[in-house]
């Protein structure tokens, strides 16, 4: 018995430490082991130069304050169009509340370790803190199960989601799900509208929606202007304007990131750097 007790112990990982919540303002979830990794620096741009969302971000800014206060307030899906600020917006919005409400912290969660949420929040729930549980880039595909992992982060389970969680995420698409798939369910299913409403319904979960669609040319073009006052970057505007406009036509788009890219480009061009 001693030696299988030895042996047990040898092969059975040893319990992790509590985490840390002092060390850090950010957090990322990592799995086998299950740990918290504390963040150092954020990879985040500041809230004001996020141009071209001004109605997201100011209903997004008051749901965090609300939450970071203590009171009530909605889990959030940002959707829509890609490079348009939906993950900058929460990193920013967390930065700008956080410097009033210290006890706010920010816990990302990838998309495949959505399975292991349930111990996730049990680190959370007992905290003296309150934590924005944070997944970008959120969809399920046809085979995918993840996503009943997920309706205990937002209504579902016996404990609910925790007081001091709330969840905020990404997506390119609005059910979190591809379109060709939820026909896929109602031509295919014994019965349609029950398969299709298993999976649209964890979208319906959320409080909030938040649509971000693609820019226009002038939106576009304040992005840069505001990049270039915050850096101190001074280019006669009739060459920026054209330059802008040629880069964003070799791209075959335009968004935030590809306003971003661009500036990148201005930036190294006239030797400054952004770090």
């Amino acid at each position: 018995m001693d030696r299988i007790a030895a042996a047990l112990e040898r092969i059975s990982p040893p319990p992790q430490p509590a985490p840390d919540f002092d060390v850090a303002t950010a957090f990322v979830w990592h799995v086998e082991p299950d740990r918290l990794a504390p963040v150092a620096q954020v990879n985040r741009v500041d809230l004001d130069l996020l141009v071209g969302i001004d109605r997201s971000r100011d209903t997004l800014l008051d749901n965090t304050r609300r939450f970071a206060a203590g009171y009530a307030a909605n889990n959030a899906l940002l959707w829509g169009a890609r490079g348009m600020g939906k993950s900058s917006l929460v990193k920013a919005i967390h930065a700008r509340v956080q410097a009033d409400f210290a006890d706010l912290k920010l816990v990302e969660l990838q998309r495949e370790d959505l399975p292991s949420v349930g111990r996730l929040l049990n680190h959370l729930r007992t905290a003296p803190y309150r934590f924005l549980l944070f997944c970008d880039d959120l969809s399920f595909s046809h085979d995918d199960q993840h996503y009943k992992s997920l309706k205990a982060v937002l209504d579902g389970g016996i404990e609910g989601r925790p007081g001091n969680v709330a969840f905020y995420a990404t997506s390119n698409r609005r059910h979190l799900m591809p379109r060709d798939m939820i026909e896929n369910e109602r031509s295919s299913a014994i019965s349609p509208s029950e398969a299709v409403e298993e999976k649209v319904s964890l979208s319906d979960r959320f409080g909030l929606w938040l649509g971000f669609h693609p820019c226009s040319q002038d939106e576009y073009l304040s992005m840069i202007d505001r990049y270039c006052a915050a850096y101190g970057i001074e280019v006669a505007p009739e060459t920026l304007r054209a330059d802008a406009i040629e880069w964003q036509a070799t791209r075959g788009a335009r968004s935030g990131r590809v306003a971003w890219q661009f500036f990148t480009d201005l930036a190294g061009r006239n030797g400054i750097g952004l770090t």
